[in-house]
């Protein structure tokens, strides 16, 4: 199991640009020897033969038909432009 100390975790704070004070070095060293601790115990789990998943339930997507539309609100839209041309926004020209 890796064990961390007070030197390590300021050393890494240092290395993070990360501020933090000397009386709670000694509870982060504690803080990630416990998760490292917890991750050395995932590794002892068999995982032979598991397929590889991305959620842990058991779902399919729902298809659809990819079909592109303006959703027929184009004029709708439009009445919130200040400016609007040939069905476009219209805004001043900034190229000098």
């Amino acid at each position: 199991m890796s064990n961390i100390d007070k030197a390590t975790v300021a050393k890494i704070a240092r290395l993070a640009r990360i501020k933090i004070e000397d009386q709670k070095l000694e509870p982060l060293a504690g803080e990630l020897n416990n998760i490292l601790g917890w991750v050395e115990q995932l590794s002892e789990v068999n995982t032979d033969n598991i397929e590889p998943m991305s959620s842990v339930v058991d779902a399919k997507l729902r298809w659809r038909e990819d079909v592109v539309s303006d959703g027929d609100k184009a004029d709708s839209v439009l009445k919130n432009a200040p400016n609007a041309e040939y069905g476009f926004f219209a805004v001043p020209k900034v190229i000098e």
